[in-house]
């Protein structure tokens, strides 16, 4: 007689499944929508969170790493914060939810709610494949978010923000976003806790860049000591779209952020830098799908990892190059500073190549502070703590500077130095 068992679930999968049957009947969703919902909750009981049986998750097993899932509380008040960078059009979303009275210039701005209400947002709701824990948890939990259409030829002179703030609790965030053909602009994504609270946060911005699109998209994560942040990020790239993405991991107790991009028209080119600050006993991990899908195309990754204390941290970089994306240049790099004999690091570079006239490379390297850069300082009369900083922060400045707005720079410096500044 066959048998079925039913997976033991783990405290924090009960939880989710329990929170989820607490709010169906609150959250927005036409028939279509709540269906997607059923389904994803279901696959999350049959399959559980994924462990590091499933080689998209090897390096961070979600089921026994989330070890618990914080009640949907939590008020992080009634207005935004202000900007990273003085003089930036700021959008912000509150413990969840819009703010419904910013302004955002010319640009077509309404609520995710709305789409899920209407049902317009079941096409991009699903998860992107059987791996994907954080498409099917935000799809099943997602209240709100900003739906922004950026008209073709707009240039945008100021950045920007798009500020995610919370207070402990659950968010469950989306944030789709089209740039029209020949859109000039400058997104900085932020996510950040208010409160010393426990947080579980998701969210997934869904970008599309029209023809000739030029875009700087900058995420800062600067989650609480204690918080789980679940990020993705999905871009489709046009044809001689041109798209500087940059992150900065400066917070969190366990961290996934995901970047899946699709290069889908010729011309196109990608250019990723990533800053991952570690440290206590926290777990952050980056895992990045391209996929260079046409002819002539480009895109350049560097990685850099400062890592204190027992941080753990991970880099999954992917490039898939299709048959007929003849002329891809493709090259991606992950450097590490291991600032601590029980800090980890562990990278995993991956070329997939179906086409034989292209230039594709990877690289990575694991160090400690050069000795007699330090003795340098020194020698100078630095203290070493001071010194060891000042190293560190060169290393990742280096990566910052390539940003050609001062304001920005100093901004981000700004998030480098401070997060320094405590640990090192």
């Amino acid at each position: 007689m066959n048998m079925q068992t039913t997976p033991r679930l783990t405290a924090a999968e009960a939880a989710l499944i329990e929170a989820f049957n607490n709010q169906i009947g609150e959250l927005p969703g036409d028939g279509a929508v709540i269906a997607i919902r059923d389904r994803l909750l279901d696959d999350l009981k049959k399959s559980g969170l994924p462990t590091r049986r499933v080689e998209a998750w090897h390096y961070t097993d979600l089921k026994t790493l989330l070890r618990a899932v914080p009640a949907q509380t939590g008020d992080a008040g009634s207005n935004g914060r202000d900007p990273l960078v003085e003089g930036s059009i700021v959008l912000s979303v509150i413990q969840g939810r819009p703010d419904h009275k910013a302004r955002a210039g010319d640009l077509v701005v309404s609520s995710y709610a709305e789409q899920l209400s209407n049902g317009s947002a079941a096409a991009g709701l699903g998860a992107l494949d059987k791996d994907d824990a954080v498409g099917r948890i935000n799809g099943s939990f997602v209240r709100d978010g900003y739906v922004i259409d950026v008209p073709a030829e707009t240039d945008l002179e100021e950045p920007l923000e798009i500020q995610f703030v919370h207070a402990g609790g659950q968010t469950h965030t989306r944030l789709p976003v089209s740039f029209g053909a020949g859109v000039k602009a400058t997104v900085i994504e932020r996510h950040l806790s208010v409160t010393a609270d426990a947080a579980l946060v998701s969210h997934v911005s869904d970008i599309s860049l029209g023809e000739g699109a030029e875009l700087t998209w900058i995420i800062v994560q600067q989650q609480g000591a204690d918080d789980t942040h679940l990020g993705q990020i999905r871009v489709d790239l046009g044809a001689d779209a041109k798209l500087k993405l940059f992150v900065i991991n400066a917070g969190g107790q366990l961290v996934r952020q995901e970047l899946h991009i699709k290069v889908t028209g010729e011309g196109a080119d990608l250019t990723l830098r990533g800053i991952n600050l570690l440290g206590a006993e926290t777990h952050t991990d980056v895992t990045m799908v391209l996929g260079h899908n046409v002819p002539n195309t480009g895109s350049t990754e560097i990685i850099r990892n400062v890592v204190f204390d027992r941080a753990k941290g991970v880099f999954q970089g992917m490039i898939r190059v299709a048959p007929d994306a003849q002329k891809t240049d493709a090259k991606m790099a992950c450097n590490t500073l291991l600032m601590s004999d029980d800090a980890e690091f562990s990278v995993k570079p991956e070329l997939e190549i179906f086409a034989d006239d292209v230039q594709c490379g990877h690289g990575a390297t694991v160090a400690d502070i050069d000795r007699n850069h330090l003795y340098y300082l020194m020698a100078r009369g630095i203290p070493e703590n001071k010194a060891r900083a000042m190293l560190v922060n060169a290393f990742v400045a280096e990566i910052v500077e390539e940003l050609e707005n001062e304001a920005i720079v100093e901004a981000l410096e700004g998030v480098i130095s401070t997060w320094l500044e405590k640990h090192a």
